[in-house]
């Protein structure tokens, strides 16, 4: 393509003022994507080319795997989400799924994602278990009501997201295609030239007994990777799991009151106290909402080093209630206490905390439900809150007993723990991009939306399910992530709008115009794509703009046409060369080979 006459660039000079980390910096600046509103963008046709070679990339190794491609629609029926009991959670509060009412008030939502609708689909046109398995898949514009868009097209209320969905006759053949759909999501991710990672995950609102993330290692990336040096152990820090460090003992107290003015944190108490944060415990005090309208509160007790996992705890509470948890909120807010709870000592709770001590509102479950981590399970001696404001407690010998407490594992774990009691191996910790998520979906669809298939014997049995999705635009942002300098970005190949630039310094000159013609014609016929800088600028402009947009191949035409020769230089590995016109695409092809 021509600069001039088809493919005309939007570069930027001064960076916008709502791009806060590099990848969204450049592609506003390469102009690769424009602003329309907050979480909103148009894809230039830079960027156009870049999206549509990550989808062949995609749709080539799916389409190997046995996948077969259709188009969903983007606006659902609500009752479709009501019967799989998702539309509450999805639209309430802070749901993303954007909703609406057509002219005779039924209920739509735009799609953030497509469980409902494939599995309608598949109960209407899968009936045996001849049939199975099958696996579908879509490249589809999402939409999700970000409640703070940020980071460009990493956090956006719009984009490209290519899902899937398979369909099996039994548990053991979805976690066969699990596996086999992982190892095809590392050869695409391979195949856009990426470096990505795949860890253990947890399901989120899309549900199924197990998940698997892929990431892009980044300095930008909203989430932790938790994995050991060997690789024997990677997960994402809601889902690892691991062994804390061993805790301070605690020194003999002869009261058993401690007097802590205005101490609720850990910080506060270790500091005015001497104390070691692993010698306390924390209890916080969560509100869990539920489908059903009720509300419980939950009592949560940690080691005074850890973290809670307020994943872990949601699913945990989700497991074990008999109506569906909506949100989880911590108790914080001394408003919320004296509406709710009387004479609450926010900030200074014990574990011992009695039901009978605490008024509860007529709007609220009367059952506490407590949960202590395996970290403030073992431990026999501590601090704790003194169920009394400005007072803390010496805990001597006291029994977490199963009868009041569920001990579960709730904690972050976090670099430097040990991944189990056995192995001396440790977690370091990385921040990551999620750029695919497979799930085993199992029944949790079918069952709900009546979605069955005759077996071998002609019983009717639920449908097994798998979920498969990469973010598309995603992938195109987090590339960058992994691949720029300080003159901008450092396409990989298999992905670059073109693979090569021509530059000539001065078009308008008959030999740079005839030479720069002929080169391009050239890579055409031989199906390279290739892009003239056909522009009147100066040469310094169109270099800054070749190094900014980031296409892997440059070649520079110049004073030296005259002999026929060129430079030809690598945006990757900054090598330049000069070379005889004749010689280049020969050398083009060799320099590209080992890329593909």
């Amino acid at each position: 393509m021509r600069v001039t006459t088809s493919f005309p660039l939007g570069t930027l000079r001064d960076t916008p003022s709502e791009a806060d980390i590099i990848s969204h910096k450049l592609l506003l600046r390469g102009g690769y994507i424009r602003r329309i509103n907050s979480g909103i963008y148009a894809y230039m046709p830079i960027m156009l080319r870049v999206i549509e070679k990550i989808s062949k990339i995609i749709e080539d190794e799916l389409n190997n795997n046995g996948c077969t491609k259709l188009l969903l629609p983007q606006l659902h029926p609500a009752d479709l989400w009501k019967r799989s009991e998702r539309w509450e959670a999805y639209t309430a509060g802070e749901g993303i799924m954007f909703n609406l009412k057509d002219r005779q008030g039924k209920e739509f939502g735009l799609g953030p994602t497509h469980e409902e609708v494939i599995t309608i689909i598949a109960s209407e046109i899968i009936n045996s278990y001849k049939q199975l398995p099958q696996c579908f898949y879509q490249i589809q514009t999402k939409f999700r009501d970000e409640i703070r868009p940020r980071f460009g097209l990493m956090r956006s209320r719009e984009f490209i997201m290519k899902d899937g969905y398979s369909f099996h006759s039994s548990k053991e053949d979805l976690a066969l295609f699990y596996e086999k759909m992982g190892k095809a999501y590392e050869k695409i991710f391979k195949n856009c030239g990426l470096q990505a990672v795949g860890v253990e995950a947890d399901s989120g609102a899309i549900g199924g007994a197990s998940s698997k993330e892929f990431m892009v290692t980044a300095d930008a990336g909203e989430d932790s990777i938790l994995f050991t040096e060997s690789g024997s152990y990677a997960a994402n820090i809601e889902k690892a799991v691991s062994i804390p460090s061993e805790p301070v003992e605690l020194e003999t107290y002869r009261s058993e009151l401690l007097e802590t003015p205005n101490q609720k944190t850990v910080f506060d108490i270790c500091k005015k106290n001497n104390l070691d944060p692993s010698q306390i415990i924390k209890v916080v005090i969560f509100l869990a909402k539920f489908e059903d309208k009720t509300n419980l509160p939950i009592l949560a007790c940690i080691r005074g080093d850890q973290q809670i996992n307020e994943v872990k705890l949601f699913n945990l509470i989700n497991l074990k209630h008999s109506s569906s948890l909506i949100n989880l909120d911590i108790i914080e807010n001394k408003s919320i206490v004296e509406k709710n709870l009387v004479d609450f000592p926010l900030g200074f709770i014990g574990p011992d905390i009695d039901n009978k001590n605490i008024k509860v509102n007529s709007n609220w479950n009367k059952k506490w439900f407590r949960i202590v981590d395996n970290s403030a399970k073992n431990l026999s001696t501590f601090i704790s809150g003194g169920n009394k404001i400005n007072f803390h407690k010496v805990f001597k010998k006291y029994s977490f007993e199963e009868e009041e407490f569920l001990t579960a594992d709730i904690r972050n774990a976090k670099q430097g723990d040990k991944i189990n009691a056995e192995s001396n191996e440790v977690l370091k910790e990385k921040r990551g991009i999620e750029i695919g998520h497979i799930f085993q979906l199992g029944q949790k669809y079918s069952a709900k939306l009546n979605a069955k298939f005759s077996d071998k014997d002609g019983k009717l049995k639920n449908l097994w399910m798998g979920c498969y999705g990469i973010g598309v635009t995603r992938i195109a942002q987090a590339a960058i992530e992994q691949n720029y300098d300080d003159k901008g970005i450092c396409w990989p190949i298999q992905i670059a709008p073109f693979e090569v630039i021509i530059i000539p310094t001065n078009f308008k000159d008959p030999l740079q115009m005839e030479l720069s013609n002929e080169i391009y014609n050239n890579f055409k016929d031989n199906n390279i794509d290739i892009l003239l800088d056909d522009r009147d600028e100066r040469a310094g402009v169109k270099f800054k703009d070749a190094e900014l947009i980031g296409i892997p191949f440059q070649i520079i035409i110049g004073r030296d046409s005259i002999n026929k020769e060129i430079e030809f230089i690598s945006r990757s590995n900054k090598s330049k060369i000069k070379i005889a016109s004749n010689k280049l695409l020969e050398t083009f092809i060799s320099e590209t080979k080992a890329m593909y």
